[in-house]
């Protein structure tokens, strides 16, 4: 009888996801991080650290002068030692320092480091960056752990009227069924993302809603964060662009329209030739004035070519993990690479993050 060799089979990436090869499997369903958006990163010794706005309703969190920080909360770090299946809170206190007591959310951004991105370049240097009241801020740090001062993306930034300053039809707030009485027009910024290639930062950001579109700027990582300029095409892809039914808020039917307010928290990976990325989709209020997002998705979209700043396409198959529904936290996703095998962490419920891994179906 003949003997032939086994062949490992290796694990599939995002490409064999995109083609229908695999599939996301919950791995487990709370690694110890509680809601609210991360961005983890393998360490140069083996262990990961998650860094997770926080405050002290969801985690404790103090600010480096004793006070107890609001909701949304600040900038904090989590470790794992066991591969990233579970997490601890290195010490219950904002990472960045105040300036001076008391901490003054203008100057500090005390309250509103939200969703942060964490990348690092091939000689260490670590860039943040993060949404303070929709505009995105960009930091440098040498150890992850002590951070420059801030700079802004772009002015302005964040929403303002179209009276203030104009504003192309990308950046345009368009109108939504649910939602009345708009004070702004113009929108550039919210949940960013960061990929580092060589010398080039880009930085990743929402631009305009109701339709959403996601936009990058790029620039060198060495010089002014602030002066970053506008990608080549823009946008890299546009949300749906329309709400859809009004009188259906859940089920299969509302799929397509899972990404009209907003496309934001862009988290990068490239596979191959080709960049994969997870955002996050909003549709928006599921009823009239209710004055806050119910209907979140986690999507995917990947570069048509090999160039990350040319267009881009989206996942037939979005949303994934989840249906469109309350539950926030689902599209800021964290992608890793751990041992050949691609891992996702993401929120589980609204008061947990999980472990995804992708398995050949």
């Amino acid at each position: 009888m003949l003997a032939f060799p086994v062949i490992a089979q290796s694990d599939p990436t995002l490409a064999d996801f995109w083609d229908g090869l695999a599939e996301w499997v919950l791995e487990t369903a709370d690694v110890g991080l509680p809601i609210g958006e991360s961005d983890t990163l393998l360490r140069p010794d083996g262990t990961y650290w998650s860094y997770l706005h926080a405050s002290d309703q969801s985690a404790g969190i103090v600010d480096q002068c004793g006070e107890p920080v609001a909701f949304p909360g600040c900038l904090t770090l989590w470790r794992s030692a066991d591969g990233a299946q579970s997490f601890a809170l290195a010490e219950p206190m904002c990472l960045m320092a105040c300036q001076s007591c008391p901490c003054d959310d203008v100057r500090d951004h005390i309250t509103a480091q939200q969703y942060p991105r964490v990348a690092v370049a091939e000689d260490g240097q670590h860039y943040l960056a993060y949404e303070w009241h929709a505009q995105v801020m960009l930091r440098r740090s040498d150890d992850g752990l002590n951070w420059s001062d801030w700079s802004y993306l772009l002015t302005p930034g964040g929403t303002w009227p179209s009276s203030y300053a104009p504003c192309t039809p990308t950046e345009k707030i368009g109108p939504h069924p649910n939602i009345r009485g708009e004070v702004h027009d113009c929108l550039v910024g919210a949940p960013p993302g960061l990929y580092i290639d060589g010398n080039t930062l880009y930085v990743f950001v929402a631009a305009g809603s109701a339709p959403g579109h996601m936009r990058c700027y790029k620039g060198d990582r060495h010089g002014d964060l602030g002066r970053l300029q506008r990608c080549q095409t823009d946008p890299l892809f546009e949300g749906a662009p329309e709400y859809g039914p009004t009188e259906i808020t859940s089920g299969p039917e509302i799929a397509a329209y899972f990404d009209f307010r907003y496309v934001s928290s862009a988290e990068v990976m490239k596979v191959g030739d080709r960049y994969y990325m997870a955002y996050e989709g909003i549709r928006g209020p599921d009823q009239l004035e209710r004055g806050m997002d119910t209907q979140f998705g986690l999507g995917f979209a990947r570069s048509t070519t090999s160039a990350i700043d040319g267009p881009w396409e989206k996942f037939p198959g979005n949303p994934v993990i989840q249906p469109v529904a309350f539950n926030w936290g689902i599209g800021h996703a964290d992608l890793l690479l751990i041992d050949g095998q691609t891992v996702m962490i993401t929120a589980t419920s609204q008061e947990t993050r999980g472990r995804y891994v992708l398995r050949w179906k």
